[in-house]
């Protein structure tokens, strides 16, 4: 078959949701163009210089049990490129006192019996009590109707969770996973994650970190690895416009004047197939005549969660912890990114919050005076330091809302148009909003494409890959 008769797909979005699509359309032979609107791939996952240094957006951290995730890191040769825990072991610190939740060799869920046994943030009948709730919820299905319509919180109070475990024990997992304040966490999501995380084989919790920058492990990989499938990367080209033949594929025509104008602005392209990665909104406005409006202006509905990012670098270094949680603090989790942003003296410390709607709108000035002095009480060393710097980055619209009632909202890759497929963290994967979700729906439209696409290449699409 000539170059010409390949089937052409077009992907719109070059986060990890187009870019898992893109690479496994590419990979079965077909020609495949990758529209990304800003200048570089990688979606919420980037990075950016300021004074030398390459500063991650964000602080997003994987588990073993990601697997699409850490196939795509195999697909683009970035295993190498990050660090994988042997074992869970995370250090919890409050102020003036710390404590650990390490996993044991035990067969699951009794891995995580002894590290709960020693965690002295809770009271020893607190932590009896969650064995027999963490027990129930490995029988919850997650796929079940019902699970999509109920909290968290009421959940784990019916079965014996106070309200200082909720906060101190499960917040520590369901907060940073849902984004969203931990009794309000949908519960089918939240039993997905502890299921599949904490209660399910021994490693599956093992925490993995970038070692270096996203804008590098995600996006300049991905470019790389596309241009050698020959696949066409726009950068600055954003689709403003989708419609579908008659007689068959589409024309996606890139954003004009006054609807954010970028590389080739007007031109119109001719697919045979389009994969629409990204936001829920934006998925809306390009939908095809032949899709319900309806249905797609319920997307709006899923709503946002932000995300803040407090950035602190120390002339000297404050803690040897790779990265840590915190409770009865503002702090969440905070992360050592000394190695990955190329600082050579001293110490960069990123706190994450989560569920950040608190914190989203707050002045520079006043997080940074509030973040310092939670750092100094959990790394008492940082209070003789001086601070080189400190800013804060936010995503306003990080995910979207994992709320109860979230999940009959969320679209499957498939819609009533014959090849024209969805992806993103926030369409129906069975995972929450994270790197996992998106790469899972890229695949997902892949596979979609394949179904409805008879001329499309196919091979097989799978969720999993090389061990990281």
């Amino acid at each position: 078959m000539t170059a010409a008769a390949r089937a052409h797909v077009v992907v719109a979005g070059g986060g990890l949701a187009g870019i898992a699509a893109a690479i496994a359309v590419a990979e079965a032979g077909n020609r495949v163009t990758l529209l990304e609107a800003r200048p570089r791939l990688g979606g919420a996952t980037t990075s950016f210089s300021r004074g030398g240094l390459s500063i991650d957006n964000g602080q997003h951290v994987f588990l073993r049990c990601c697997t699409a995730y850490r196939g795509l890191l195999a697909r683009l040769g970035m295993t190498g490129s990050v660090t994988l825990q042997d074992r869970f072991d995370v250090t919890v610190l409050r102020p003036g006192g710390r404590a650990t939740l390490r996993r044991t060799i035990l067969p699951g869920p009794l891995h995580m019996g002894w590290a709960l046994a020693g965690y002295g943030h809770l009271s020893i009948s607190e932590r009896l009590r969650v064995v027999p709730a963490a027990l129930a919820m490995t029988r919850l299905d997650p796929a079940h109707p019902d699970l999509d319509g109920k909290r968290l919180g009421d959940w784990l109070a019916a079965h014996g969770q106070s309200e200082r475990a909720r906060r101190v024990l499960w917040d520590l997992f369901t907060v940073s996973s849902l984004n969203v304040p931990g009794d309000d966490a949908n519960l089918a999501l939240a039993a997905t994650v502890v299921r599949t995380a904490l209660l399910s084989s021994r490693d599956a919790a093992d925490i993995g970190v970038p070692g270096v920058p996203l804008g590098e492990l995600h996006g300049q990989a991905a470019a790389d690895l596309l241009g050698r499938l020959g696949a066409r990367v726009r950068l600055g080209a954003k689709a403003g416009a989708v419609e579908a033949l008659p007689s068959g594929g589409f024309l996606v025509r890139l954003a004009g004047r006054g609807e954010a104008a970028g590389n080739g602005a007007g031109e119109v392209i001719r697919a045979d197939g389009v994969v629409l990665a990204v936001p829920p909104d934006a998925a809306a406005r390009l939908m095809p005549a032949g899709e319900s409006r309806t249905r797609a202006g319920r997307w709006a509905e899923l709503g946002s969660s932000p995300i803040v990012n407090v950035h602190v670098i120390y002339d000297r270094r404050v803690t040897r912890l790779p990265f840590a949680a915190a409770v009865d603090s503002p702090v969440q989790w905070v992360f050592d990114q000394t190695g990955p942003s190329g600082l050579r003296t001293g110490q960069y410390l990123a706190v994450s919050l989560s569920a950040a709607d608190r914190y989203v709108d707050v002045p520079a000035a006043r997080l940074r005076d509030g973040f310092l002095r939670a750092l100094e009480e959990l790394f008492p060393a940082a209070a003789q330091a001086q601070v080189a710097d400190c800013f804060v980055t936010r995503e306003r619209r990080a995910t979207f809302r994992q709320e109860p009632g979230c999940g009959r909202l969320r679209p499957g890759a498939a819609t009533s148009v014959p090849g024209l497929a969805l992806a993103g963290a926030w369409t129906d994967t069975g995972w929450p909003d994270t790197m996992e979700g998106a790469v899972r729906s890229g695949l997902n439209a892949a596979r979609e494409l394949r179904r409805s696409m008879p001329g499309l290449r196919a091979r097989d699409v799978v969720t999993t890959g090389a061990p990281a």
